[in-house]
């Protein structure tokens, strides 16, 4: 497993900031060559089901993940959680988004444990390098939409 973690400052109250980080089909805007489709219907909970498939027509894999904990930030500003399980036979793993008030904004860690499918382990370090530079943009330019 490659696990790596994420921490942004957003200038956004928790729950706009949240609200943001779990639009999943927005993720999509800014993940190269990404699409993402949400299987479930809304609103999103335990149990929704997502696929986001990267790649153009045949050169692609899907990456299916469920929420497996939901708990949004309370109406208070309190903190918000939220953990995804990968559930895709090229990447499993999974993902752990945490949303806490920051001043009068909020602060955002993504945590994320990940296993590409026949990718020795020469290429963990890479590939968290690569994780932690791709989803550090995608919270930075979700948080400024």
């Amino acid at each position: 497993m490659t696990p790596f973690l994420v921490g942004r400052r957003s200038r956004l109250p928790v729950g706009e900031t949240w609200s943001r980080l779990t639009d999943w089909e927005r993720h999509a805007a800014h993940v190269p060559l990404t699409r993402i489709v949400v299987a479930t219907p809304s609103p999103t909970g335990v149990g929704t089901r997502f696929v986001a498939r990267t790649g153009i027509g045949p050169v692609a894999y899907e990456d299916p993940m469920e929420v497996v904990r939901w708990e949004p930030p309370a109406d208070d500003g309190g903190a918000g959680h939220c953990r995804l399980e990968k559930r895709g036979r090229v990447v499993s793993g999974w993902a752990e988004l945490e949303v806490t008030p920051r001043g009068a904004g909020a602060w955002v860690v993504w945590r994320e444990d990940l296993r590409v499918e026949r990718l020795p382990r020469l290429f963990d370090a890479p590939t968290a390098f690569g994780g932690r530079w791709l989803f550090g943009r995608v919270v930075e330019r979700l948080l400024a939409d």
